[in-house]
């Protein structure tokens, strides 16, 4: 037996009093860890280690992807030559991630450690530049990624297993845009944190979810800007905190995450080592337990640093719900997509239609399976909402609506009950400085009702009546809110109006012309809606009503009853349907519903929501169409 781990003890006896105060990338304390290295004769060369529980992993070059015992003796091996190496446990087994470097594929293999035994794997294709690292990532629901970081500072995500299981094939999620001198990433699952180091200049951290915006924020940075003397290489995540070696100093940095940003924890001296370049960690009751590898003389070591990182306070997970379908991208770049609208046809409920804006563009008519059938290039059109069986030029037609924000309009379409083709019907011109969203109301007597709001918080109502086959609007209401509104739905059965205020919450007035315009309180942006306030849409059905609120600041869409006390039945997200290939929604503008029957996955209806973010592969934005029956079975809906 030939021992792989020389043991050695690191101790650092770190006072942590005062912590709090320390601000970020400062070091709290630079205790000396005092290591007694030694070399092991016959040693395994290994280019990257972890613990596999109470059995070690290493990716060796030149005997492959290793299980060993605490002692190093091996116990299984997958032949080959490797670099960089991650783990997640997957199903009673360990799904271990590497490069094969004889063949450059990023690749994922099983190991069953209780059997010592190697099992299938999936190669990634060989990528178009070198990859430098690589770490796993499990999103909250249950989805495994594993991230490349490239050179030049070229990065990707790609979706490898779902659940419980390995994927067949890989899917590329999206492309990272990354520091050029990275090497080395891990990820905190808990927080969805993706960190990675910038060898010269310091260590970000930039949010895991694939439907995340591409930020950063510095965990740390060289001196003068931060606490490292020299740079950064090797680190290793834990809950709550990430350890980093500043390898040309021989110094081991470790941080505390404070919500969203990061702090200096403390800072321990790497004492008789030349070159500590691999890192590997993990918890215990008395502190992290470490391997280190010393790339000068090829010796690792394991110990203790007495250190526990407090687990920062997440949101509690929200549910998932995947989309079936989505529509084309549409065609034009940047924040485009908007708000959609459904149709649903009189005779033949399955051939019905999603209208979508474009506020670059105009109109957009979508089928059922996301195919574009329509387009009308008339203008920014911001928020669509329509209605059906309005008398114009003595034909009965449905109408939809839109707020156009090239010429603060509104824009008005006639929809064929026959075909579901729309056409230019109208325009009525408003005062509003810069019209901003739009919704219909449609009392049981018949008449129909626009409302119109702007950015400076107005809201416009006009009555809309046939002039000689197209659609004039007559002003009979004004009223306003304090701040800046946009999404809007009326309950035409109880005359009332639900109007969101962006930053503030959701609202409902009476939708009468002659009605109060006193505002009652549905929900307040707080835990569970989070600014800005987007979509509103109502699924109304023989049994109940609910009210649907994209919440943009957090991904999630809320779904409440449509009357008082307005009692919140939850959140979900709609999350990657990777079976189907379509990525999840993510910064929601609008969103539609419609309790009706159109067949299929759509027999208790269908939630349209906007996607701000298009990913699987990237383009521009897009609609997703998710069953109505995934949201009520989230919720527990009846």
């Amino acid at each position: 037996m030939n021992p792989l781990f020389p043991r050695s003890l690191l101790l650092a006896s770190l006072l942590l009093a005062g912590c709090e105060q320390v601000p970020p990338a400062v070091s709290a304390a630079t205790p000396s860890l005092g290591l007694n290295a030694w070399s092991a004769s016959g040693q395994v060369e290994a280019e990257d280690l972890r613990f596999a529980g109470e059995q070690r992993l290493a990716a060796s070059e030149k005997r492959g992807l290793l299980l060993l015992d605490a002692q190093g003796a091996e116990l299984a091996r997958l032949p080959g030559r490797f670099s960089g190496l991650d783990s997640r446990e997957l199903n009673g087994r360990l799904l271990v991630a590497s490069l094969d470097t004889a063949s450059q594929h990023p690749t994922l293999a099983l190991l069953d450690p209780a059997a010592r035994q190697w099992g299938r794997t999936l190669a990634l294709p060989a990528r178009d530049y070198a990859v430098n690292g690589l770490c796993l990532y499990r999103d909250e629901a249950a989805n495994l990624y594993l991230f490349l970081v490239g050179e030049e500072g070229r990065g990707e995500q790609w979706l490898v297993g779902a659940g419980s299981r390995l994927r067949d094939e890989a899917l590329r999620v999206r492309g990272l845009p990354l520091p050029p001198q990275a090497e080395f990433c891990q990820v905190d699952d808990a927080a969805s944190q993706l960190l990675v180091n910038e060898e010269n200049v310091g260590l970000w951290a930039y949010p895991a979810h694939p439907e995340a915006e591409a930020s950063r924020v510095a965990v740390d940075m060289v001196e003068p800007f931060g606490g490292l003397e020299q740079g950064v290489g090797a680190m290793a995540s834990v809950p709550g905190g990430v350890l980093a070696l500043d390898a040309g100093a021989g110094n081991l940095h470790f941080y505390q995450r404070q919500g969203e940003t990061w702090q200096a924890a403390g800072t321990a001296t790497l004492q008789g080592l030349q070159e500590p370049e691999r890192l590997a960690a993990r918890p215990t009751a008395k502190g992290i337990e470490l391997l280190v590898q010393d790339d000068g003389s090829g010796t690792l070591y394991e110990g203790l640093l007495a250190w526990q990182p407090q687990p920062a306070q997440m949101p509690a997970p929200l549910a998932n719900v995947a989309a079936l379908r989505q529509s084309e991208p549409v065609a034009r770049h940047g924040d485009a997509a908007d708000d959609p609208a459904i149709w649903v046809d009189p005779v033949n409920p399955a051939r019905s239609r999603v209208l979508g804006t474009n506020k670059k563009q105009g109109l957009l008519v979508y089928d059922l399976d996301g195919k574009l059938l329509q387009d009308l290039p008339v203008g920014r059109l911001n928020n669509v909402d329509l209605r059906a069986n309005f008398r114009l030029g003595g034909e009965r037609v449905d109408l939809a609506v839109a707020s156009n924000r090239d010429r603060n309009s509104i824009a008005v379409f006639a929809i064929d009950r026959a075909s579901g083709a729309l056409r230019e019907a109208g325009e009525i011109d408003t005062p509003l400085a810069e019209i901003y969203g739009i919704c219909l109301f449609q009392p049981a007597s018949g008449e129909l009702y626009a409302f119109a709001n702007g950015k400076d918080g107005s809201f416009l109502q006009y009555r809309l009546s046939d002039a000689g086959g197209r659609v004039d609007g007559e002003l009979v209401r004004r009223f306003a809110v304090p701040s800046q509104p946009e999404g809007c739905v009326a309950d035409d059965q109880r005359q009332r109006l639900f109007l969101g205020e962006e930053s503030t919450g959701v609202w409902a007035v009476d939708a009468r012309a002659d009605g109060p315009t006193e505002l009652q309180e549905v929900i307040k942006v707080g835990d569970a809606l989070h600014a800005d306030v987007e979509g509103l849409a109502l699924y109304q059905s023989a049994d109940r009503d609910y009210l649907v609120v994209s919440s943009q600041g957090n991904d999630s869409y809320l779904v409440l009853d449509a009357e008082p006390p307005y009692a919140l039945h939850g959140a979900l997200r709609v999350g990657l349907n990777g079976a189907l290939g379509i990525d999840g929604a993510s910064e929601t503008d609008g969103l539609e519903v419609t309790s009706a029957n159109l067949g299929g996955p759509w027999s208790q209806g269908l939630l349209v929501v906007q996607d701000g973010r298009k990913r699987m592969p990237e383009a521009t934005q897009n609609f997703k169409f998710v069953p109505w029956s995934e949201v009520a079975r989230a919720l527990g809906l009846e």
